[in-house]
């Protein structure tokens, strides 16, 4: 990257220099015949003061010839009718062509002055011609000079470009090398500092440069290492939860299929010979195939509300009807506890999942009554705030300690593992309510205080299908 900074600045160097000595060229040899005509003009109106035109013109500038040619200038009085009255040349004005076609004559004659540059057959070099119609008689005075522009003076100046041109390049490689540097060393910095990263992602230390671009290319670099850390710290957790996980549903599995082996086995040994025994041990055996049931039941469907690409029938939803429903089957749990439950519904139709939507009241619901005490209440609101389903299940029982808050919505977390197991369940209720409020893009918050009681409250966007 250096040599191709390096090479691209030398180049832009030399088109650069190339470019402003051909300008400088130009506008030189444009200066300089520019001046050159504004002398000649001067020379010609002195030389129409000082000439009289009564007498002999060739008498006239006879004295001019010596000054003239030793200058290679030369100098001519022209009639109006075109024809050579005087000519400071070597050859006799009678003998000249008639100079009335000229450029410079031309242009003299309709606007007082011309000018014009061309190669003299006579004098067998390109020559400079400015004319002039004389203030005190009917003449036009012409003088020519030989004129090759910058060329004469090229040589003059080749060995000041040379040196010039020499100094340029010294300095310019000079300052491509150091620019070339100040942008490949930081690179190489930020190279060397993400190779000592090693893979533990630790926090990278940038120098503040002076190219904004090499900033953010720093900047940016620092701020992927530190999501790439919290992406590996967030695969650590997620390993971590899903072993929990496995490790939970293992045991919550375990013991339902030890204690439905350990029935069978005595069944099956005819030690058991009491028929209402043996029926006690076939109603536990059902009850515990029946738990295994609901946690297989629970685990697919956290399973499928994680896996989103899944497909999910929806259609309308009355939540009223569905609440009724559900509370009408939770009323025996609730006499079972001596909970009453209040219930307080609009009229609102959601476009969801029926059996999502039972799972979401239901756990909430029940949870309630469980941990509540007896006496106890559980108010159910579901109201409708910008187009958002509100849903509030609030209870006035044990509460849910402050450092249990942040953990309830885990898989298999029980906040009093003793009283969890008396009431039954899976332990996956909440998380599966948390899921279920994620897939619909809602949230869920909870309050709650020791020995006052508990509320959560969940907000479902209202889709755009309509009841």
């Amino acid at each position: 990257m250096r040599s191709v900074i390096f090479k691209k600045f030398i180049q832009i160097i030399l088109v650069v220099l190339i470019l402003s000595s051909t300008v400088f060229y130009i506008a030189s040899s444009s200066a300089l015949l520019k001046n050159s005509r504004q002398d000649m003009t001067y020379t010609l109106k002195a030389m129409d003061e000082i000439l009289d035109y009564t007498g002999s013109l060739d008498g006239e500038i006879e004295d001019l010839k010596q000054t003239l040619s030793e200058s290679q200038s030369r100098f001519t009085i022209i009639r109006m009718d075109g024809s050579v009255a005087a000519d400071t040349g070597n050859v006799p004005a009678a003998s000249l062509d008639n100079h009335l076609d000229r450029e410079e004559v031309k242009e003299a004659l309709a606007e007082g002055t011309g000018t014009a540059r061309r190669y003299s057959d006579t004098l067998k070099e390109n020559m400079l011609y400015v004319a002039i119609c004389s203030s005190r008689a009917d003449y036009i005075l012409r003088m020519a000079i030989p004129y090759s522009g910058m060329k004469e003076y090229l040589m003059l100046l080749l060995p000041a470009i040379w040196l010039s041109f020499l100094m340029a390049i010294m300095y310019s490689a000079f300052s491509a090398d150091s620019f070339s540097k100040s942008i490949t060393r930081p690179l190489k910095e930020i190279s060397q500092e993400m190779l000592k990263v090693n893979g533990d992602y630790t926090d990278l230390s940038f120098e503040t440069y002076q190219y904004p671009e090499i900033n953010i290319i720093a900047e940016t670099t620092t701020e992927m290492s530190k999501n790439v850390k919290e992406y590996l710290n967030q695969i650590e957790l997620e390993k971590q939860i899903r072993q929990e996980f496995f490790s939970n549903a293992s045991h919550e599995l375990k013991t339902p299929i030890t204690s439905v082996q350990g029935y069978a086995e005595l069944l099956e040994s005819g030690i058991i010979q009491d028929e209402e025994q043996k029926m006690d041990f076939i109603r536990r055996i059902k009850k515990e195939a029946v738990n295994m049931n609901h946690l297989i039941n629970d685990i697919l469907m956290i399973s499928r509300l994680e896996a989103k690409e899944a497909e999910v029938l929806k259609n309308d939803v009355r939540l009223s009807i569905l609440l009724d429903d559900i509370v009408e089957s939770l009323k025996p749990l609730a006499a079972s506890h001596e909970v009453m439950i209040h219930v307080d519904c609009k009229p609102l139709c959601i476009y969801a999942n029926g059996q999502q939507m039972k799972e979401l009241f239901g756990n909430l619901i029940s949870n309630a009554i469980k941990y509540n005490k007896p006496g106890g209440q559980v108010w159910v609101t579901v109201t409708e705030e910008n187009r958002n389903v509100i849903i509030r299940v609030k209870d006035n029982g044990m509460g849910i300690p402050k450092e249990s808050l942040g953990r309830i919505f885990e898989r298999f977390y029980r906040v009093d593992k003793g009283r969890s197991k008396k009431q039954g369940g899976t332990g996956l209720g909440l998380s599966i309510v948390k899921h279920i409020v994620n897939f619909y893009h809602g949230t869920i918050t909870v309050r709650s205080e020791l020995d006052v009681g508990t509320e959560f409250v969940v907000k479902i966007p209202i889709q755009e299908k309509i009841c």
